[in-house]
């Protein structure tokens, strides 16, 4: 294991160390939150933690029950009490950028319902501005995805649609729509920008979460620095 994924896992250790029993958690996308997931289910079996969990996705619905926690839904659980979830960049005031794995509208979806939002990410994840040499990816109704790409070059970004790994065609979301993976730069106003692409018909949702993270773990080289969300 490589010093990230070791930093990763050390992150989601500790993240995992806030699921008490009773608990109905959102389950994250990705491979740091999949740590987390591994260790909630080893507390499961080793320790007979009683929880419930709702995947933000169908690799980490998969993974879940490979590793014993139960899972359920919105519809038996809309109020769920903890998220644990990665992130691809983070500012200092714990705004952040997701959906490098595809699942970032059920993941903004389950944040939104959770009482508490943890992030787990590496210390490579952290940046003094969201934007900077990192795409911003948004979600888009196959449909509209002529209009949803003028529109965002309009509004200045430099879309890209991306494609699967094997070249067969564009990649599709559990929800069955394209992710426009958008080069803006530097983002100066995030809660803006969010504004405007959510405005435009055809996209379904952005990868900015603001302010909805209370908490992260940063995972570095021999330790676990904790970030809270500014007063």
């Amino acid at each position: 294991m490589g010093w990230e994924e070791a930093a990763k896992r050390r992150a989601a250790l500790k993240a995992a160390k806030h699921v008490e029993g009773g608990f109905v958690l959102g389950l994250g996308t990705g491979s740091t939150a999949a740590f987390a997931i591994r260790e909630v289910g080893r507390r499961v079996r080793e320790e007979g933690l009683q929880v419930l969990g709702v995947p933000t996705s169908n690799q980490a619905f998969l993974l879940a029950v490979e590793c014993g926690i139960r899972v359920t839904t919105l519809y038996e659980h809309p109020q769920l009490d903890l998220d644990i979830d990665g992130a691809d960049q983070i500012d200092p005031k714990l705004n952040i950028i997701k959906g490098a794995g595809g699942a970032l509208t059920r993941e903004k979806v389950v944040a939104s319902a959770s009482k508490k939002l943890i992030i787990v990410a590496d210390e490579t994840k952290l940046s003094d501005f969201l934007g900077k040499d990192q795409g911003l990816p948004v979600e888009v109704l196959p449909f509209a995805l002529p209009i949803v790409e003028r529109e965002i070059k309009e509004i200045g970004g430099e879309p890209v649609l991306r494609a699967r790994k094997d070249g067969s065609g564009p990649y599709l979301t559990d929800n069955g729509n394209y992710i426009l993976d958008v080069n803006f730069g530097v983002i100066a106003d995030p809660p803006d920008l969010a504004s405007e692409l959510k405005a435009v018909p055809g996209v379904i949702e952005t990868g900015l979460f603001i302010g909805m993270a209370q908490m992260a773990y940063i995972g570095t080289g021999t330790l676990v620095r904790t970030i809270r969300k500014p007063a």
